[in-house]
């Protein structure tokens, strides 16, 4: 039987990509094998938010900056209950971190979750690759593995476009994150970045996460002063429940959305969603705000997009991204409705849009 280690005692690992690709690295991380669609971040920092983000489930992640884990791990800075990415593909891991902050380092954090990861490897090649063909569908495997085999699954698994991810990190039942506040606002959880309600409780709101699937009437019977729809995994088009309970919410009550939510909205209002070519993830994506005229740097992670064409009259495009010119903001004309696709919470990224939580607040004094 073939050796698992590497010349030097570390384990080996590689990556099949769909398109023939293959590559070997060193495993860190839990042993084994996982499968999703390969997507790259840009960002410098926040690799402990990214990898704890429910929406990268379903996705291998790489970051495109070259040294990861210098500073460690710390848990306050999680964005969720663990680790939400399948795979994690870096150029050189830290094995020693130094930080105050520090409480394990990325290899453990991985084994803790049992999330195998890959370095070692040409992640400026990956990234080109990605850049010119789109993200495409990957296998990561640690420790014993076929090429062969890596190969053939990479190609045969279901794109995430044919995968129903929100239910996995969502909530299952309500839950009422403080007992006081002078607004009431219920988040429809579709893998809700904890930071986003963080910045709502901040605001003197009083935050309660429902599950995706839950009914508007329930919705209503609780007598909120407003809803939010969170980000998530995956192709908005199959978030069905949401969008119907979307449709019978919308002009009874203030709404808002950030990034899935913002593309749920847009398919509850009439508009269609497409797939991006290779998504927008990193911290220094510029928007344009046609309100104020003011250019900003946003923090983004999502693979899809709201087709302008398709809003109807009564929505307005208010913000969009000076990199591809797609849709960032709508609002509605008549009634109590914005969304963004950014996240305006950032985590990690700049602070530019914290504006958008004090508008949502705004709304919710008004109606």
């Amino acid at each position: 039987m073939e050796s698992k280690l590497m010349k030097g005692g570390n384990m080996k690992a590689a990556l099949a990509i769909e398109d023939g690709t293959f590559v070997e690295g060193y495993a860190f991380g839990e042993e084994g094998w996982v499968e999703g669609e390969l997507v790259f971040n840009t960002a410098m920092t926040g690799y402990v938010e990214a990898l704890t983000d429910p929406s990268y489930a379903g996705q291998i992640l790489m970051m495109t900056y070259p040294l990861i884990g210098n500073y460690g791990v710390c848990r306050k800075d999680f964005e969720s209950d663990g680790v939400k990415v399948e795979g994690f593909v870096v150029k050189e891991l830290c094995k020693n971190p130094s930080n105050w902050r520090s409480e394990l380092s990325v290899d453990e954090l991985l084994k803790e979750y049992g999330v195998p990861g890959i370095e070692g490897v040409d992640t400026r090649a990956l990234t080109r690759k990605i850049r010119i063909y789109g993200a495409m569908k990957a296998v990561l495997a640690t420790g014993d593995y076929d090429r062969e085999k890596m190969l053939k699954r990479a190609v045969e698994q279901p794109s995430i476009t044919e995968l129903d991810l929100v239910n996995r990190v969502c909530v299952d039942k309500p839950v009422t994150l403080n007992e006081s506040g002078k607004y009431d606002v219920i988040i429809i959880d579709c893998g809700i970045k904890m930071s986003i309600a963080r910045q709502l409780l901040k605001r003197d709101v009083r935050v309660t996460l429902v599950p995706y699937n839950y009914s508007a009437d329930k919705i209503m019977e609780m007598n909120p002063d407003g809803v939010f729809v969170s980000n998530g995994p995956g192709d908005p088009a199959r978030v069905k429940d949401t969008i119907e309970n979307l449709k019978k919410l919308i002009g009874k009550i203030p709404l808002a959305g950030i990034c899935l939510g913002h593309q749920l909205i847009g398919l509850a209002l009439g508009a269609k969603t497409f797939k991006l070519k290779f998504g927008h993830r990193g911290a220094n994506q510029p928007v344009k705000d046609f309100e104020t005229g003011r250019v900003f740097i946003s923090s983004q992670n999502h693979g899809f997009a709201v087709d302008e064409k398709t809003l109807p009259k009564n929505v307005r495009v208010t913000q969009i991204n000076l990199n591809d010119n797609t849709v960032e903001g709508l609002k509605h004309e008549d009634l109590p409705l914005f969304s963004v696709q950014y996240h305006p919470e950032a985590s990690p990224g700049p602070h530019d849009t914290y504006f958008f939580f004090d508008r949502f607040v705004e709304m919710l004094k008004v109606y």
